[in-house]
């Protein structure tokens, strides 16, 4: 989403921010498996020997516990990374990514690593233009990191970037995808359909912003709303849906917004 805040609330503003994009509001001042746990702002390493995750494509399992709260859910600022490592996908630049969690909001690393590689190798997602890439990884050099972390973690990490994403929504800040564990966990009422289908928003949608794409509006009463439009919003007509790309590689676009 713009500066990018995706499958969250889809984004507020499609402020591009030299940092990133983001469904977040441009704030008025921009201030900013086996797992390891990593300082909040970096994580460069993890353990040396990642597990294997699903062949790429492979679905997430639906209804598959994702998150496993024990008590009280108490953020820590502190990200745990998932030791696991995924085959390229897609042609064209392959960016490389990890996956960290913000340990005591109760989603597992490992599982969060499998669900996000499984969306971004999926053949309605955005390696269908032929041009992108996507490569899970544990260690080395990486593009980009998908970070799943609490709400009051996300406003924080986004405002680095200029974006207000009051406690609700995602963003593209820097070399990160900021999601809220609030969206990924709960989704939003906005958009009818299996959790799965959600994050899956989520996901394209942060990570469209990655690659270039900005923001879109409904195409028409009863189509598909584009993954580049701010669902979280309202869909204004459009029917809910998580995908850049329909099953037979056709872009699901709608006018730009500016």
């Amino acid at each position: 989403m713009g500066v990018a805040l995706v499958g969250s609330l889809a984004v507020l503003g499609a402020a591009a921010v030299a940092l990133g994009s983001s469904e977040g509001t441009p704030s008025g001042s921009a201030p900013s498996m086996q797992a390891r746990s990593v300082p909040s702002e970096a994580a460069e390493q993890v353990a040396e020997n990642p597990a294997p995750v699903p062949p790429a494509g492979t679905p997430p399992q639906s209804g598959a516990p994702q998150s496993t709260p024990s008590g009280t859910v108490t953020p820590t600022g502190t990200f745990t990374a998932a030791a696991a490592n995924g085959p390229a996908v897609g042609k064209g630049t392959i960016r490389r990514y990890k996956v960290e969690v913000e340990e005591g909001i109760g989603i597992e690393p490992q599982t969060a690593a499998t669900e996000v590689q499984a969306i971004l190798a999926d053949k309605r997602g955005w390696t269908t233009d032929r041009r992108n890439g996507f490569q899970l990884v544990a260690d080395g050099t990486f593009d980009f990191t998908v970070r799943i972390a609490s709400p009051e973690t996300v406003d924080r990490i986004c405002a680095s970037g200029g974006l207000d994403t009051k406690g609700e929504v995602n963003c593209d800040v820097g070399r990160q995808v900021m999601v809220n564990s609030k969206r990924w966990q709960t989704g939003s009422p906005q958009f009818s359909g299996p959790i799965e289908e959600y994050r899956a928003l989520i996901i394209n949608h942060e990570v469209g912003h990655r690659i270039g794409h900005g923001h879109e509006a409904c195409p028409g009463p009863g189509k598909p709303a584009p993954a580049m439009m701010q669902q979280i919003y309202g869909l204004n007509g459009c029917t809910p849906n998580a995908w850049p790309y329909t099953a037979d590689g056709s872009y699901i676009s709608g006018p730009s917004i500016p």
